[in-house]
């Protein structure tokens, strides 16, 4: 029988599978005090800060993106994703209600009093929006992220898939990392790289990522709870925000490329 790391944990994370395979995965090692979960941001706002930024032709591609080759993706790697899943234990069991808080949004005034309350040595931090300097500083505690993806190289999303893209097979991984205003700037804890099989995709890429992040996040709560975090010097220099592929330049790359 394992005996739990026992420390005042709080995780923060957003709606979807890869917070309940990180919970999962912590859950026998960690006592998990609470788990805060975020709502959804609001599309339409979204949608209309993306078009602002990068502009209408660009994020029209990115939502017919998401709304088909991911799902076919899925569709077609089910045998491949359970491999994966099994291979790294990830679970999607339910988050026991009795530990659960819901929030509007981890910027939200609720999410800063309940942090303040509950005022935990370690926040870990999956899936989230970008966390506002006021809640950072809110609180006296260690904010850790896992991030599919090396930085500060493949910052944003998808950052399996853009090493791929970008043929640099060398640098597809995940990064653990403490939380800073930035989006995925934050000083690095540990990297790790992994190899990807003929039969992997975008489907399949997150998986991987996330089954490795795992473990990693495991070796920083360890060090964390021995008051021994360590940042390390990023490997790579070049520092890119990544974001959705659009339609046409998957398929261009599927096509012609072979990136799946």
């Amino acid at each position: 029988m394992s005996v739990k790391c026992s420390t005042n944990i709080v995780m923060l994370v957003g709606k979807g599978p890869s917070s309940l395979y990180m919970y999962n995965a912590l859950k026998e090692e960690f006592e998990i005090d609470t788990v805060i979960i975020e709502d959804q941001a609001d599309q339409m706002k979204f949608l209309k800060r993306r078009f602002k930024r990068l502009g209408f032709f660009k994020v029209l591609g990115q939502i017919l993106f998401q709304l088909t080759i991911p799902k076919l993706l899925k569709l077609v790697s089910k045998r491949r994703r359970s491999e994966i899943i099994q291979q790294y234990n990830l679970s999607i069991e339910a988050i026991p209600e009795s530990i659960v808080k819901n929030v509007s949004s981890v910027n939200s005034e609720c999410c800063k009093n309940l942090l303040i309350d509950i005022n935990p040595s370690i926040i870990i931090v999956n899936g989230t929006r970008i966390i506002s300097k006021k809640v950072l500083s809110c609180v006296d505690s260690t904010f850790i992220n896992t991030h599919v993806g090396i930085t500060p190289k493949y910052r944003g999303v998808y950052g399996g898939y853009w090493a791929v893209a970008n043929n640099d097979l060398n640098n597809f991984g995940t990064t653990v990392h403490l939380v800073d205003p930035g989006i995925d700037t934050g000083d690095i804890l540990y990297q790790g790289r992994i190899s990807i099989k003929r039969n992997d995709n975008f489907s399949t890429y997150p998986l991987l990522q996330i089954g490795i992040g795992t473990n990693l996040i495991k070796k920083a709560l360890r060090d964390a709870l021995a008051g021994d975090l360590t940042p390390q010097s990023a490997l790579l220099k070049e520092s890119i925000l990544w974001y959705h592929p659009t339609l046409w330049y998957y398929l261009f790359m599927r096509v012609y490329r072979n990136v799946k």
